[in-house]
């Protein structure tokens, strides 16, 4: 990491870690800005007096500075969203976290597709998770999920013996093992692919993170398939936000007992499936409207059929 990128990496840190500090609206200055040493020196400064303590900035940068330094050497990757590193497809969602955290290989990731469900699912349901990750992989799509028990975790790990790409966005810091019984497979996600996180690498699991964590998941994949999930699951939060961000979303048939899921299915942009076949079709499809990584001035087409 460059001088200039590691003060302007703690200069945003600094800022995060200030009390009261919101994250979307130090997003917003930094951006509009373009500089977060610029925006940290306003913060500070702000209302100063000729008694206050004009070193408060450099101890500040200081101190960021040598946490940025704890992580990189601890093997930890801190991408911000003026970095060139930073998922370029999280820059279109409202709720772009300022930086995340990773372990693992960055990748393009533009062919990514999440797939999500229940904790708590089916043998049908772990089948289905299984079949549609399993073939994403084959087709050199990025299985993206949250290593939550259930549905995720059969995802990440036919993905893997697939031996394709998977990505984890986790609800806590990449220090932490959430669930615990899950350790093994996301040290194996950091080390095969990726473990990403927007939350400080020691952050405990928290009922407001896994929200948080689904909007990030929703606006780092190109789509959402949505294997099982009740009203107040994460998975069909999810598929709300995959739909605000403007990402096809996939229902598998079974979920139309719900309201949400019967609603959700009259939106443009949703497809219903009722076999495996339907449902690689359907993916295979969205996946064919995604612009190649080489041509960045493609477009992608608006999608809009059921």
């Amino acid at each position: 990491m460059s001088e200039d990128r590691l003060a302007e990496t703690a200069a945003l840190v600094a800022l995060l870690r200030r009390p009261g500090a919101r994250w979307a609206d130090v997003a917003t200055d930094v951006l509009v800005e373009g500089r977060a040493v610029t925006v940290l020196r306003r913060a500070m400064y702000a209302g100063a007096t000729l008694f206050d303590d004009e070193d408060a900035m450099d101890v500040a940068i200081k101190a960021a500075t040598a946490e940025v330094r704890g992580w990189l050497s601890d093997g930890i990757a801190v991408h911000c969203l003026f970095d060139a590193s930073y998922p370029a497809q999280l820059r279109d969602i409202h709720q772009m976290p300022p930086l995340v955290f990773t372990r693992g290989a960055l990748a393009e990731d533009s062919r990514a597709v999440a797939v999500v469900g229940t904790r708590k699912p089916t043998e049908r349901g772990l089948t289905t998770a299984r079949t549609i990750a399993a073939a994403l992989a084959e087709s050199r799509v990025t299985v993206v999920s949250g290593l939550a028990e259930g549905i995720d975790t059969a995802a990440h790990e036919a993905s893997l013996q697939a031996g394709g790409r998977t990505v984890a966005i986790i609800g806590t810091g990449v220090n932490r093992f959430y669930p615990a019984a899950n350790r093994l497979l996301q040290e194996r996600i950091a080390r095969d692919g990726l473990l990403l996180s927007q939350f400080w690498p020691d952050a405990t699991p928290a009922k407001h993170t896994f929200p948080m964590r689904n909007a990030v998941m929703s606006g780092y994949a190109a789509a959402t398939v949505v294997v099982e999930a009740a009203y107040q699951s994460g998975a069909r939060m999810q598929a709300r936000l995959a739909l605000q961000h403007g990402r096809p979303v996939v229902l598998v048939d079974s979920l139309l007992v719900h309201d949400w899921a019967r609603e959700y299915a009259t939106r443009p942009g949703v497809f219903v499936v009722s076999s495996a076949e339907e449902l690689l079709g359907a993916v295979d499809y969205i996946v064919s409207q995604i612009p190649d990584a080489s041509d960045p001035l493609e477009g992608l087409p608006p999608l809009v059929h059921r």
